[in-house]
């Protein structure tokens, strides 16, 4: 299996606690974040990783190489924003498989990758990856039918439902309509869209979830992840 992860923003709302790192290496128990999501997704069955960078790249590059894990490490480096969707489309193009998994750089998911891959094998159409939460007004949500999306709402909703864990399956030529260096959001741009237009598939994961990108999730990220992948 393959994967991207997004790694390129440039972390604006935890820069005041991780002035001088990108957002995905910021410490946490210890450890760089994407120390503990490649060694996650290792563990879970992954061997090569297209790891999509922007915001002091080099930081990242140096510390991993070109293997971490038993994994094969392929850099894809943005010169300018890209957006979610542009990066998406840049690392597309390193990927060698028909499908790939695309993971966000702040955001540790505990993901049930088997069955995810084995629901892409029956039926080979876009998964959005969802989380139950008990109060949507930070994420937004998703509107969903039975095993299906097909909407996205926006942030603001109170009360629990589902959100977009920022986790897709897709196949590598879906946003190949996408400029190469066209500079878009993946989930307003192009995902709220197709979601009326073609199957995209819902899978609720029920694993441990934490997005690390505002500083009070960071800091309960520092005792909730501390026992992972020692």
């Amino acid at each position: 299996m393959e994967a991207i992860v997004l790694s390129g923003g440039l972390g604006t709302r935890l820069r005041e606690v991780v002035p001088s790192l990108p957002k995905s290496m910021a410490p946490v128990a210890g450890r760089p974040f994407l120390e503990i999501l490649l060694t996650t997704l290792a563990r879970k069955g992954f061997r090569r990783v297209v790891l999509s960078l922007g915001y002091m790249a080099e930081k990242v590059v140096t510390h991993f190489g070109n293997q971490f894990a038993g994994m094969e490490l392929v850099y894809e480096v943005e010169d300018t924003p890209l957006g979610t969707g542009g990066a998406v489309r840049q690392a597309l193009t390193r990927c060698n498989e028909d499908h790939v998994f695309v993971f966000n750089g702040d955001t540790y998911l505990d993901l049930e990758v088997g069955d995810v891959e084995a629901h892409w094998q029956i039926h080979q159409v876009p998964i959005i990856v969802a989380r139950e939460v008990p109060d949507t007004a930070r994420y937004g949500r998703l509107n969903t039918v039975g095993e299906r999306v097909i909407g996205f709402l926006e942030k603001g909703v109170a009360g629990a439902g589902l959100i977009n864990a920022g986790c897709y399956v897709l196949p590598v030529a879906i946003l190949n309509k996408f400029a190469l260096g066209q500079a878009f959001s993946l989930e307003t741009d192009f995902l709220a869209k197709t979601v009326g237009e073609q199957r995209t598939d819902l899978f609720v994961s029920n694993g441990h979830f934490i997005d690390i990108g505002v500083p009070e999730d960071y800091a309960r990220a520092q005792s909730e992840l501390a026992g992972i992948c020692h």
